[in-house]
């Protein structure tokens, strides 16, 4: 995949199908919630959906909107070379999306990518450690994380690669001195794992204030408790998503207009 995103040219509108209206307002949702939990960067960072049915098409915020500003109708629906359906004056955050096209093309499986400068995530990323296996939150994921060295600003195409090769086919990535990214096969389940990794370097963070010596369960115990938490049938976030929703629209609703 290229990286010379054509973010000025312009595609017709589509149709939007029920099923991507659902995704919209299951993207909107979740960019509330991030607010809530005050993982936002300003106007920076983003959540990305593919569209169903449109292997080459994807949501994503409108640059200039906070997290706590997007609605269904605000998301831009872009393709993996960044051009832009619709004619509406939108923009698009050239340099973030790289990262996103990047992983949606190469992991099939990534319906939602989550990448964020989340305080803790940063924090941890910057240890040369990286996530300890802790607290239980972190054995989510115990040998299911990669690690990318900051290499600055724009996203080139070897960077693309080597950042690829770091991901694999992990779920979670921390990217050093830089934030977090994770991959859902839902929105749902993007969230319940960013909510999962925040957790894990919030805790470890705090563990380290001590200044004693931590405690990690034995080597066995990490990888039942690993295989534990991934066992069950139902995807990460499907029995969270609808209780996660309600919270939302107890206090404001609008993320559904």
């Amino acid at each position: 995949m290229s990286l010379a995103l054509a973010t000025d040219t312009r595609l017709p509108a589509t149709p939007i199908s029920a099923a991507e209206q659902a995704l919209r307002i299951d993207l909107a949702a979740a960019y509330r919630l991030a607010a809530r939990r005050g993982w936002d960067d300003l106007i920076y960072t983003h959540i990305t959906a593919r569209v169903p049915g449109e292997e080459s098409a994807f949501l994503i915020n409108p640059f200039g909107l906070r997290f706590d500003e997007i609605t269904s109708s605000s998301l831009v629906k872009i393709n993996i070379y960044g051009q832009i359906y619709g004619d509406a004056e939108v923009e698009v955050n050239a340099i973030g999306f790289r990262i996103h096209a990047a992983v949606h093309a190469a992991r099939h499986d990534a319906h939602c990518v989550m990448h964020l400068h989340n305080v803790n995530a940063i924090a941890v990323s910057a240890q040369l450690d990286g996530l300890l296996p802790i607290s239980q939150h972190a054995m989510r994921f115990y040998k299911q994380i990669g690690y990318h060295d900051y290499e600055g600003l724009s996203l080139t195409e070897p960077e693309a690669q080597r950042m690829l090769h770091s991901l694999a086919d992990n779920p979670a990535l921390l990217l050093r001195n830089h934030g977090s990214l994770v991959c859902g096969r839902t929105v749902a389940e993007a969230y319940v794992l960013m909510d999962t990794l925040e957790k894990a370097c919030e805790i470890q963070l705090k563990a380290q204030v001590g200044g004693t010596e931590l405690v990690t369960p034995p080597a066995e115990v990490l990888q039942r408790t690993a295989r534990q938490l991934v066992s069950d049938d139902v995807p990460e976030g499907e029995r969270e998503w609808p209780a996660l929703l309600r919270l939302l629209d107890q206090g404001d609703a609008s993320y559904r207009n």
